[in-house]
């Protein structure tokens, strides 16, 4: 294969709202644009002295020898397509978007690659229907030499360009910069997202269909979360070959996130890049790259879906968490305070907690057949007695139980709720129920990472420490960022602590050199340095644990709550006994 460089100036071009177009009339619109392909757009390219390079489905990629071809070429076809349309409705008119670029390009077997090609496929992504928009180099050369005038729309950071572009937009008469419509269907109440056919980048056309089954995975297993609003294959798979503007999926779709991503081969090995993107801002929300041995196509095709899987979800709940911040209490709906509410809950102190049940009680009154707002009220509850002391502990059974059983009757098929009402079994230390809510919970959600959590604790008071901890660190697994990751792990530290003081040592201080400030670590350490004899060490890990947190203390080791069993209390006495604590 021979390869190439030289100076060009791209034009690349789609149809604005292709997927609309052929939802109403498919048959219709794909004649219509070969008339337009045939009768227009290639005796125009031609009479410019531009190369058609490829087309994709709805768009198509040409190379000029100089700028002002590509804009005269540019500019005659939208005015044409400007007087074809006179008669159509609005919403059945073809309507091209057009970017030009100057700049170098790799040519290979025909085909163009490079910074240059991106660029003018970033710029068309900004263009209206209808409309033109150049890079600031285009503009330059064409200064004097053409009647247009150009629209200065600044600075661009245009994705996976590195350097910001500036960038105009063409204006005519014929047709004058004006606002984009906005088209598709409103968004849903909670998070919704597309996931895109992944691009087969590689040279082997045979990777086509594992790129295909690792979006139609992700697909599946995304649809799984009851908090996510998935959109189906057969809608998303419609932009499969297209080179597509995320806030034009976003408006089509009516999603507030697109998955996208790409696949490459090279020898026995693939790499697997993808990103989540904010449709309406372009923010990127996750992206990560995954290089695998092609050994067993089908178990990288799992292992790769799984990764993906278990990090989009997180992502997308922080990202709605931080949305919510941005906007004024006063003009939040029911699921924006309730994501306010999540997020002082995730601040992991007593201040954040409290507000964090105002936000919650917000969510209740604003729609009070929110299951979200219930479960996540009774949760703030279950914190403020059993982290912060902040509430007498008969409260989780006034208060925080009817919440969450409220919840649940709402939406049985909610995980989270199922999930909250296992938490509150567990604090009355009815183990068996814990399991039936938390197999209920995975059951709807396989990778619900506070399900596994919640099973894990239960497990682990109920005595089966091996299991428990086995479940509590696939959650951490599963939501490595969780603001309560803390806790988890504190948890796996106490698990070992009823056979293996080494493990129970080295897990506490992994929490506290992470989480200084976390109390129910320093017991832990104080109790398993007391049981090895290191007593020097034990006393100081104990001191830390009575000047951290006296009530905490007062909770858990002068008293015993309903949910920690009579022989594992007399054995963490023990262990703080020998460590120096005075009764």
């Amino acid at each position: 294969m021979s390869q190439t460089r030289r100076l060009a100036a791209i034009l690349a071009a789609d149809v604005a709202g292709y997927s609309r177009l052929i939802g109403a009339d498919e048959s219709g619109t794909l004649e219509r644009l070969k008339a337009v392909r045939r009768e227009l757009l290639d005796p125009k390219i031609a009479e410019h002295r531009g190369r058609l390079v490829k087309t994709t489905g709805d768009g198509l990629l040409v190379e000029f020898a100089s700028v002002v071809d590509a804009l005269r070429c540019a500019v005659e076809v939208q005015r044409e397509m400007t007087a074809r349309d006179a008669g159509v409705p609005p919403d059945s008119r073809i309507e091209f978007r057009i970017g030009i670029n100057m700049g170098d390009i790799v040519v290979e077997d025909g085909d163009i690659f490079g910074d240059g090609v991106n660029v003018a496929a970033r710029l068309e992504a900004l263009a209206e229907p209808g409309g033109i928009c150049v890079a600031a180099r285009v503009q330059e050369d064409a200064a004097g030499k053409l009647d247009l005038a150009f629209a200065d729309i600044g600075e661009q950071q245009l994705k996976n360009i590195a350097r910001p572009v500036r960038a105009y937009r063409v204006v005519t008469a014929a047709r004058p910069a004006m606002p984009q419509p906005s088209s598709g269907p409103a968004l849903p109440d909670k998070p919704s997202i597309a996931v895109l056919p992944f691009a087969n980048m590689s040279s082997d056309p045979e990777q086509e269909f594992l790129a295909d089954g690792i979006a139609e995975d992700v697909i599946t297993a995304l649809s799984r979360y009851p908090s996510l609003f998935v959109i189906a294959r057969n809608s998303s798979f419609t932009y499969k070959g297209r080179a597509v503007d995320v806030k034009q999926v976003g408006r089509e779709l009516g999603v507030r996130y697109v998955l996208e991503g790409s696949l490459r081969k090279s020898g026995d090995r693939i790499r697997v890049t993808a990103q989540c993107v904010e449709a309406e801002t372009g923010k990127h929300v996750w992206a990560e790259r995954y290089d695998r041995d092609l050994a067993d196509i089908f178990a990288v095709q799992d292992e790769i879906t799984e990764a993906a899987t278990i990090a989009i979800a997180p992502a997308i709940a922080d990202a709605e968490r931080q949305r919510a911040m941005r906007r004024p209490p006063a003009n939040l709906d029911a699921w924006a305070a309730y994501q306010r509410g999540l997020w002082h809950l995730g601040q992991a102190n007593k201040d954040d907690n409290v507000l964090s049940q105002q936000f919650f009680r917000q969510a209740i009154d604003l729609d009070p057949n929110f299951a979200g707002g219930y479960s996540g009220l009774s949760t703030a509850y279950i914190l403020a007695v059993t982290q912060f002391q902040t509430r007498p502990i008969a409260e989780l059974q006034e208060l925080a139980a009817p919440l969450a059983r409220r919840a649940v009757a709402l939406d049985n098929t909610d995980a989270e709720a199922r999930a909250c009402l296992a938490v509150v079994l567990m604090t009355r230390g009815d183990f068996d129920a814990v399991q039936i809510e938390a197999d209920r919970a995975l059951a709807a959600s396989p990778n619900l990472a506070h399900a596994h959590g919640v099973r894990g604790v239960g497990l682990m008071l109920a005595g089966e420490r091996e299991e428990g901890i086995r479940a509590l660190l696939n959650c951490i697994r599963l939501d490595p960022l969780d603001p309560l990751v803390s806790l988890r792990l504190s948890q796996v530290a106490l698990g070992h602590y009823s056979r293996d003081y080494e493990a129970a040592v080295e897990v506490a201080k992994r929490v506290i050199q992470s989480y200084p400030d976390f109390p129910t670590s320093y017991r832990t350490l104080a109790a398993a340095l007391a049981q090895l004899g290191r007593l020097d060490e034990a006393e100081d890990a104990l001191a830390k644990a009575l000047a951290l947190a006296p009530r905490s203390f007062d909770m858990y080791v002068r008293g015993r709550p309903p949910w920690i069993r009579a022989e594992d209390h007399a054995h963490m006495l023990e262990g703080l006994r020998k460590a120096g604590w005075k009764e």
